[in-house]
């Protein structure tokens, strides 16, 4: 049968606590695996045929004794034991041998040492089969032979004994034995657990349940076999149906747990085998490494979605070939897969498991011919002594992952020490969660805009949407402050799509009030990189009825460079749609000139840190006029931020600046100012000759 079978690992479905200590494994390790093997088949052999030999010759009487009944049963009991019954993973509390059906038979008629002798064997040949260590198969060993012990016990106290014509007392006081045999071995299994150096996550309630229901089973079909054999020796074989019926509840019940746990495209455990593998700390340090592919999109758009299934298919592979087998590969989604490195004894150690998985990304992958090129972006957090929920490693690794992916690196370490993970701000953070998942109206965040004036004309040409959050005891919080916390971590995504959802809902209303308005709304590496918010912005404006040039998305040059693929897939489809793109704080990035004429850009907003000083500020006067002039030649708008007086507002005319925003024609406010605001603006524009910054001398 099929639940003994060793499978051929193309991917680790489970972290087993046994092996040698993290690393990744050398050439010789299969040959060494196979040594290993041949050693405890040998091992396991021999014990078994010593223990047999001591009880026979501490029996020798009672064996010579057995009717032919017995020696059928033993034949058939070591047999069946080749195909043992195994549910989720390979633990000896999660083994069923068929044999007890015949050994516990065998108990009730002829006592504790015959027993014993048939059960030893047949636990040496279930070993050998599952190619178990040596330890796990006389822990095997020992709770049968408890079992068989406490079911003995009880016969021998009530003494039974199953005749040809057994009665209703009979019946009950086997119940009885079985019911003793389950208890002794599933409560020494259990005690070893709680008294050994680690704790064991219990079972899940379905697995025990079928657990227990096929023990009994078997049990139960014990004295059927002996009072058949007690009819006819030829009849005793026919239970093997039976055995068979039973083998095949528990390879069901197996495999749909199995695929609970499995990722269908790469045959990887999935979140949550990883979930469950997080809760069973077994006292050691670990690390999970989170990876993000960087450039899989570009892949899906131009070879299609079935060649970028198959390159999911090949990262899994390669990962789970370099990944030793008492660590886990997990795939959690999409293009994101974790590795569960057990006995990390720091930091250091994570970066090296970390680089060794980078490495063997970074290989091309052959795809019909084609030299595929990925590298992963990898976020690491350290499972400490206190232990850490997987929910919560999850949020640590992501967070370093796209702390990696900001800095242009490929792997980044979590940590608490960081300015942006501080308890203050990971109080702010849950704060903050709690307040977007709760969604009520007085929750505090609020949108205020700033209009955008065209300086030519000192027409409104637009306003800028700029999130507040009223925090019920912290106060007013800017959105510097809220970015700084929430970008790190899955807020983000929540953040970004309430500020969309009211943008657009606000955009929706000044247009029914006859007073169309562009709203600009800035968006984060994040946002970007997870593709999902063009989708978004895409449902919003079909809800809201809103065309899709009056919503206008700002992106940082420090998203851009983290993954400047990705990021391009996804501005270009906001661009067909008609969304246009805004690239914001031009100048204090390192974005190339060939990404800035690749993209589909609108404007570049020349940063605030430049405006403000180029009155007074000869390089930063060049710098503002040198911004305006290569978007004026790459056919874009250039808006001035940070425009706080009249003589930075008349250079920037004089410079050829298409628009401007700042304190000197307006600061910040909600909608219902705005409006009154509006009904009271007039028009300015510049003078003619404006005042000018003297230009240095050549």
């Amino acid at each position: 049968m099929d639940a003994a079978r060793p499978r051929k690992r193309v991917a680790n479905t489970h972290a087993s606590s046994d092996g040698a200590a993290s690393g990744h494994p050398g050439r010789d390790e299969p040959r060494r695996g196979a040594v290993q093997r041949r050693r405890a088949l040998v091992v396991t052999a021999g014990a078994a045929l010593v223990a047999d030999g001591v009880l026979w010759a501490l029996g020798w009487r009672t064996f010579a004794g057995l009717p032919g009944a017995y020696w059928l049963m033993a034949a058939l009991a070591v047999v069946v034991d080749a195909r043992p019954y195994v549910l989720a993973d390979r633990r000896a509390s999660s083994v069923i041998l068929p044999s007890i059906c015949f050994t516990f038979a065998i108990a009730l008629a002829w006592g504790v040492v015959p027993a014993l002798a048939v059960q030893v064997a047949a636990v040496a040949v279930a070993g050998a089969r599952m190619r178990q260590a040596v330890r796990r198969t006389f822990h095997l060993a020992v709770q049968h032979a408890v079992a068989i012990g406490a079911a003995a016990g009880v016969a021998a106290v009530v003494s039974l004994r199953i005749g040809p014509q057994p009665d209703w007392d009979d019946a009950v006081l086997t119940v009885a034995a079985a019911a003793a045999w389950i208890v002794a071995r599933y409560g020494l299994a259990a005690g070893v657990a709680r008294m050994g150096s680690h704790r064991r996550r219990r079972p899940r309630g379905r697995r025990r349940g079928v657990e227990v229901l096929a023990t009994a089973s078997l049990l139960l079909l014990g004295p059927i076999v002996l009072a058949t054999a007690q009819v006819g020796l030829a009849f005793v074989p026919l239970v093997l149906l039976a055995l068979h019926a039973v083998h095949r509840m528990v390879r069901s019940a197996g495999e749909s747990e199995r695929a609970e746990r499995v990722d269908a495209l790469t045959g990887l455990p999935n979140r949550r085998a990883l979930q469950a593998s997080v809760g069973d700390k077994g006292g050691r340090h670990r690390a999970l490494l989170l990876l993000d592919l960087d450039r899989f999109r570009t892949v899906n758009d131009a070879l299609g979605h079935r060649v970028g299934d198959r390159l999911l298919v090949e990262v899994a592979r390669r990962l789970a070939e370099v990944v030793p087998a008492h660590d886990l590969v997990v795939r959690l989604g999409g293009d994101e897969f974790a590795v569960l490195a057990n006995r990390v004894d720091g930091a250091p150690e994570a970066r090296r498991i970390a680089c060794h998985l980078a490495e063997a990304l970074n290989r091309p992958f052959a795809l019909d011919g084609l030299p595929v090129d990925v590298s992963a972006s990898i976020g690491i957090a350290l499972q400490g002594d206190s232990g850490d929920d997987c929910a919560a490693l999850l949020r640590e690794a992501e967070a370093a992952m796209y702390d990696a992916k900001q800095r242009g690196d490929q792997v980044a370490v979590y940590g608490p020490d960081a300015a942006h993970h501080s308890p203050d701000r990971l109080t702010l953070l849950a704060d903050l969660r709690r307040a977007l998942r709760d969604d009520a109206p007085g929750d505090g965040i609020v949108l205020f805009y700033q209009p955008q004036i065209a300086i030519a004309t000192g027409e409104v040409v637009g306003v800028e949407a700029l999130l507040r959050w009223q925090h019920p005891e912290r106060g007013m919080v800017g959105p510097e402050e809220l970015i700084r916390v929430a970008e790190p971590t899955p807020v983000m995504r929540l953040l970004t799509q309430r500020v969309l959802h009211d943008v657009v809902a606000q955009v929706a209303a000044w247009r029914d009030a006859g007073r169309p308005l562009r709203a600009a709304v800035n968006v984060s590496a994040r946002d970007l990189h997870a593709g999902g918010i063009a989708d978004r912005v895409e449902q919003l404006l079909d809800e809201y009825a809103v065309p899709a040039d009056l919503i206008q998305l700002e992106i940082t040059e420090s998203a851009l460079m983290a993954d400047p693929h990705r990021v391009l897939n996804t501005i270009t489809r906001l661009d067909r749609m008609g969304v246009a793109i805004s690239l914001d704080d031009f100048g204090t990035g390192y974005s190339s000139l060939q990404h800035l004429r690749r993209l589909p850009l609108a404007e570049v907003k020349i940063d605030r840190s430049f405006v403000l000083g180029m009155a007074t500020d000869r390089g930063d006067a060049a710098i503002v006029r040198s911004v305006i002039g290569l978007a004026e030649a790459l056919g874009l708008r250039a808006v001035a931020e940070g425009v706080e007086d009249e003589r930075t507002w008349r250079l920037l005319a004089a410079a050829g600046c298409h628009a401007a925003q700042g304190w000197f024609h307006a600061r910040p406010m909600p909608p219902d100012d705005l409006a009154r605001w509006l009904a009271r603006y007039r028009p300015l524009r510049p003078a003619a000759s404006p005042l000018a910054v003297s230009r240095p001398s050549t």
